[in-house]
């Protein structure tokens, strides 16, 4: 049986309307909080793509991709043809990287200056959202939404209350043929439910926030969804 190439293509939104980098650094979309804000850096990790088939039987492609839609780059995601044809109960992958593969080395995110410091656990961000917001004084301010590893007492021992990284699932589908997965980002769900998010509180220096942190693993449990399916 000949494997499949599977192709994960994500599209960006901010509740419904298309978010491209020539959208960025314009003052133009509103949260849930009533706040307006520009998108100024997005990219964010994928990881570990699974595919479970109708018998359980689970093929893990223990593989990453930096997603950066600031440049437009690694917007499509190639897996490759590493998938047999057939029915699957599930697809799925991880937003950021899970604490083995977060532990490891890779090269290209140290050159991308995607590493968090040692002093916060190390490893790597999960996500770089920055912007500008107006405040409650009608004054222009920056906010750097960054998604790692919650962590708790910074320093030379450093402990993680409750993991932060997510699973996705796509849902089932049968396979018969090279197959594109289109998965829309719903930028605007980053600052909503379950917890509706205040720039004024929450802005900057939220990476040694371990209770943000955890608001942001809560809230982006519904950004990502399968839009079509093409093979």
């Amino acid at each position: 049986m000949t494997n499949v190439d599977a192709i994960f293509n994500f599209t960006h939104n901010w509740d419904g309307t298309e978010v491209t980098s020539s959208d960025f650094s314009t003052i133009q979309y509103t949260n849930d909080n009533g706040e307006l804000i520009s998108i100024e850096r997005l990219r964010y990790l994928i990881s570990d793509i699974t595919f479970t088939n109708s018998e359980n039987e689970v093929i893990e492609l223990d593989i990453y991709k930096l997603i950066d839609l600031t440049n437009n780059t690694n917007l499509i995601f190639d897996l490759g043809s590493q998938i047999p044809p057939g029915d699957y109960r599930n697809v799925s992958f991880t937003f950021g990287f899970d604490n083995m593969d977060n532990a490891e080395n890779y090269l290209d995110l140290n050159s991308a200056s995607f590493n968090v410091p040692d002093m916060l656990g190390g490893g790597y961000h999960y996500m770089q959202f920055d912007g500008k917001y107006i405040d409650s004084n009608a004054m222009e301010a920056n906010f750097n939404y960054h998604a790692i590893r919650a962590v708790d007492n910074p320093g030379a021992n450093p402990t993680f209350p409750q993991d932060t990284f997510f699973t996705v699932n796509l849902g089932g589908l049968a396979i018969d043929n090279n197959t594109t997965f289109n998965i829309g980002v719903n930028i605007a769900e980053w600052f909503k439910g379950p917890n509706t998010w205040d720039l004024n509180q929450l802005n900057t220096v939220l990476m040694p926030n371990s209770a943000a942190q955890i608001l942001m693993y809560e809230n982006g449990r519904n950004v990502f969804s399968l839009g079509s399916v093409t093979q």
